[in-house]
């Protein structure tokens, strides 16, 4: 299992649109992903989870993969959280 604590940078946060492709990317891989914040964990291939995290800009996220392909599904889900415009 890898973790990675990761910074929201978009400056809408969470939103619908990087939300989706996250959920999209996580989906690619093989490997189970989820995401925390705070007490909360959600499956990160869940778009509901994810949109009930409420993830603000400057917010951190501990990103959680686990299973085949986990250090490249969590580089690119790295890319994606981090991206500051999607």
């Amino acid at each position: 299992m890898l973790t990675k604590t990761i910074t929201i940078k978009n400056p809408s946060g969470l939103h619908a649109r990087p939300a989706t492709a996250f959920v999209q990317k996580a989906s690619a891989y093989p490997c189970n992903v989820n995401l925390i914040k705070g007490s909360k964990k959600i499956n990160g291939k869940s778009i509901m989870g994810l949109m009930t995290l409420a993830a603000k800009q400057g917010e951190e996220l501990i990103l959680e993969v686990d299973g085949p392909e986990e250090e490249v599904a969590l580089d690119e889900l790295t890319k994606v959280l981090e991206a500051e415009h999607l």
